[in-house]
């Protein structure tokens, strides 16, 4: 337990530094431990919500958040994550369709995540709220947010600046895990949602710590461009190893 416990500390301060709540690699590493792959989404959900809640009250706050484009998103995704939550699915199409999406993650990192200042908006932003549905699903299905992906199709579409970028993704995360979790515990019942709480406790005290170094403090002592490589390797393996064990 000490093990994952470190692993998830690791995983939030990573994610954090680069805006986004690690739901994904959670899953998977909790997959690699041979915890129930029913309580999975549970577990990664309530610790997403843990991560980005603070950064989506600092980008509320800091008046960064655009509220009409970004409401618009995750009012559309969010009841596609609550159904995704309660889709019944079996243990082998799980884990494959998490280890595609931790290796499509570890992708997405890779690419630019700087929009150009007042360029014109690409084709593509006109589709967004259309894209934003399958996220949501996808989010509600295995136990991720949803934002990993959203963001750099934000950023190539130049739907707005970097920031107002992030705080979108930051809440498209922290909507669709709720909404995805709500559907979780539905589908679960109670004795699911036992299970979750006697193993979560721990990991979710992991990840609010590690969350709070990683959105606070790493961009100062670390160039972005490094902790992106870093948490793009560690998604990457994760995902690889997923893989290989079906």
């Amino acid at each position: 337990m000490t093990v994952i416990v470190v692993a998830f500390f690791v995983t939030a301060l990573l994610y954090a530094s680069v805006g986004f709540g690690g739901g994904s690699t959670y899953t998977a590493l909790l997959a690699l431990a041979e915890v129930d792959y029913r309580i999975l989404p549970l577990l990664s959900l309530s610790c997403n919500i843990v991560v980005v809640a603070g950064s989506s009250v600092r980008f509320a706050r800091a008046g960064i958040t655009p509220w009409r484009g970004a409401l618009l998103l995750t009012g559309i995704a969010a009841p596609a994550s609550f159904l995704g939550g309660l889709t019944p699915i079996g243990e082998t199409t799980f884990l494959a369709i998490l280890g595609a999406s931790l290796v499509l993650t570890a992708g997405t990192l890779l690419l630019p995540s700087h929009a150009v200042p007042h360029a014109e908006p690409a084709r593509i932003a006109k589709i967004m709220p259309v894209l934003a549905a399958p996220l949501g699903y996808l989010a509600g299905l295995v136990g991720i947010g949803g934002g990993i992906f959203l963001a750099p199709l934000l950023h190539l579409a130049r739907w707005n600046g970097a920031r107002a970028i992030a705080a979108t993704a930051s809440l498209f995360i922290l909507v669709n895990s709720s909404f995805g979790l709500a559907g979780q515990l539905l589908k679960g019942g109670a004795g699911r949602f036992g299970a979750a709480v006697d193993l979560g406790l721990p990991l979710l005290v992991a990840v609010a710590i590690g969350g709070q170094i990683g959105s606070l403090f790493a961009l100062k002592y670390l160039p972005q461009r490094w902790i992106r490589l870093g948490t793009a390797a560690l998604t990457a393996w994760v995902g690889v190893r997923l893989l290989l064990n079906l």
